[in-house]
This record gives structure tokens, C-alpha cells and sequence, in this order.
């Protein structure tokens, strides 16, 4: 596993077996991608797929450009891929009576394709979509002064469907070599990797963690979630690598500059977990199994690396025989080393 980014500005990181290489999330750019890769003594063209594991921009900003420069398959959930399309596609900024008037034209042109909009729909806006405005870090901030926007009908979202090459443009920002769908709970397989994706608790449309398996080896993924359910305390168990949240400092985040919607958004049940949450897990349901643990997505304005270390390295006194003092954090700015089984 090599994580070549983590933290709330870009996430992205490289599980291999012998014979396949995923990407799991494309959170930077696509040349910052390629740059990590290298430094990584990664090669880009080994890539055989991208897997999402949430629709936000610190987990997607390269995906479709990444994918489609190494002509890869992106794997979503089908939820997590429509969000995915409504946050890429551009949005009209338009007046409310703007909007109706064009509703009407739409609705004229679609009234016989299926999911068109009918006489009876309210105004919606997608959650993600309205969280990219201005760069704000929480939805609820906005949406009292965004002005509507056009709701694109069903079909014009649905231009990717699995196993489908749809070709780029301006019009087509969405436009990947493949996509392929998969639903938290069902295992799937990629070359001689096996995937089971589990759901996590965090404010997206259908967010997972990923456990993968080769040959024996297991390697568990779980970040971006508000708490520790039981669905994902026992996926995590008996994994040789296991990468786990450990966002912030309760009393930094507090104390920090970030609007109270915000802090409130961070600290709940579906946002991120903190340092004492993540050592509390280590102390308590963690099994001892894994060789490695890395720490992951720490916030740069919440937390210190220090106090992420001490929490997890005092929870893990009495397992530390087990663990082989192999803890490692994740940065944002570099790769980590590759760890290798």
C-alpha cells in the first residue's frame, strides 16, 4: 500500500498484489497524481482501476481526468457516481422565474422520456453541488442565499453507464474509458484482488470503506466517518494493514477558526472521526492483528501529528508486541513510503 495523499486537501492511495494496482479515491490533480506516483516509484500505467469511495473533492478532484489519460475503469457506487455527475456538471445560474420558464421549455422537449420533470416536482438542489460554491466547507452555510439552479432531467446525468465509453467535451465533463458499479456489502474482485466494500457513517450520498484481499494478505481502508459502527469494527478485524481516521483534536476544533455549522458538521456522527475516537477504537475493539497502522486524514488546522501519535500509541501500549511499533502517519504534501508484505 503506498498512500500517495491524505487530508482534507486531496486523498489518494495505491493497493497492489503482484499482478494488479488500484487507486483507491483521486483526490488532487491529475498531475499531482502522476507526480506522486513517481516519487512513489509507482507506475501511472500500471493502474488498473480507480475505486470511489465518496463524491466529495478532496476524494474525486482527478478522477475523470486521470481515468481517462490511463484509459482505466472508475468503480462507484451507482448513488456515489450520480452525485459524482451533478457535482461535475456546470450548473446555469438563473433567477427563480428564469428557472420555471426554462422547466417549462424542458419539460415540453422531455414529457416522453422517462424521468423527465412533471408538473408536481419541488426545487431541489444536490447537497454536493451546493458545497463547491465559493469553496464553502459546509452546505447548510448556503443554502439560504444560492440562487436555483436548473435541475438537469435523469437522462442528462446518465451519460455513463457500466461497461459504456462515452466520449469527453465541454459538454461531457464526465466522460470516463468505463464505469462500473458495485453496492456496499457485495464482494467483487479486480485481477487477483479481492474488494469488500463497507458502508461508513459520513455526509455523502453512499460512502464506503474498502477491505482488499491477495494472497493471504488483507488491507483495510476506513476514513471519512463521524464514529465507529459495528459494521466496520468488524471489517476491519484481522487486517495486516489498517488505515484509519484520525481527523482532529477535540480541542483544537473547538477553539479554531471554523464557523460553529461547521465544527457541528465535523463532530457529528456523520462527519469525521477525532484523535480520541480513533485511540478508543485502538484500545478497545482493535484486534492487534495488523503489522501496520497508519493514521490518516489529519486536519492541518485540528490537529497535530503529535497528538494523533501520542493518542494511538498510548491506546496501543498494551497491544504494542502485536503491532511491532509499526505506526505510521499519512501526510498530506508527500507520499508515504510503501509499505510491502
Amino acid at each position: 500500500m503506498t498512500v500517495l495523499a491524505s487530508g482534507s486537501k486531496g486523498n489518494s492511495t495505491i493497493v497492489a498484489s503482484s499482478h494488479t494496482r488500484i487507486l483507491v479515491d483521486a483526490g488532487l490533480s491529475c498531475r499531482e497524481l502522476m507526480k506522486r506516483m513517481q516519487m512513489s516509484g509507482e507506475d501511472p500505467s500500471a493502474i488498473d482501476a480507480v475505486l470511489v469511495t465518496h463524491e466529495h473533492q478532496d476524494h474525486v478532484q482527478g478522477v475523470a481526468v486521470l481515468a481517462r489519460k490511463l484509459g482505466v475503469p472508475v468503480y462507484f457506487t451507482e448513488a456515489t457516481h450520480r452525485a459524482w455527475m451533478r457535482w461535475m456538471m456546470p450548473h446555469k445560474r438563473m433567477t427563480y422565474a428564469d428557472w420555471l420558464a426554462q422547466r417549462k421549455l424542458d419539460r415540453n422537449k422531455q414529457e416522453e422520456l422517462p424521468g423527465a420533470l412533471s408538473g408536481g416536482d419541488e426545487v431541489s438542489f444536490p447537497a454536493d453541488s451546493v458545497k463547491q460554491v465559493r469553496g464553502a466547507e459546509d452546505p447548510s452555510e448556503l443554502r439560504a442565499n444560492v440562487e436555483p439552479e436548473r435541475c438537469s432531467a435523469d437522462e442528462d446525468l446518465e451519460t455513463e453507464t457500466p461497461g459504456k465509453r462515452a466520449e469527453a467535451g465541454p459538454s461531457n465533463p464526465c466522460a470516463l474509458p468505463r464505469v462500473e458499479f458495485f453496492t456496499a456489502g457485495n464482494d467483487f474482485a479486480i485481477g487477483d484482488i479481492a474488494v469488500t466494500p463497507f458502508t461508513i457513517p459520513h455526509d455523502a450520498a453512499d460512502p464506503v470503506g474498502f477491505v482488499f484481499e491477495s494472497s493471504g494478505i488483507r488491507v483495510g481502508l476506513a476514513t471519512d466517518l463521524g464514529y465507529m459502527p459495528p459494521n466496520v469494527k468488524a471489517a476491519l478485524r484481522k487486517c495486516d494493514v489498517l488505515m484509519l481516521e484520525s481527523n482532529h483534536d477535540l480541542e483544537m476544533l473547538r477553539d479554531g477558526p471554523y464557523p460553529w455549522s461547521v465544527k457541528q458538521r465535523v463532530m457529528s456522527r456523520v462527519g469525521h472521526l477525532s484523535n480520541h475516537a480513533a485511540a478508543e477504537f485502538l484500545e478497545k475493539n482493535y484486534d492487534g492483528y495488523a503489522s501496520y497502522v497508519v493514521l490518516a486524514h489529519l486536519s492541518e488546522c485540528n490537529n497535530l501529528p503529535e497528538l494523533a501519535r501520542v493518542g494511538a500509541e498510548r491506546a496501543l501500549r498494551e497491544r504494542m508486541s502485536l503491532l511491532a511499533n509499526q505506526l505510521l502517519l499519512a501526510e498530506q504534501d508527500r507520499p508515504l513510503a510503501p509499505i510491502c508484505l
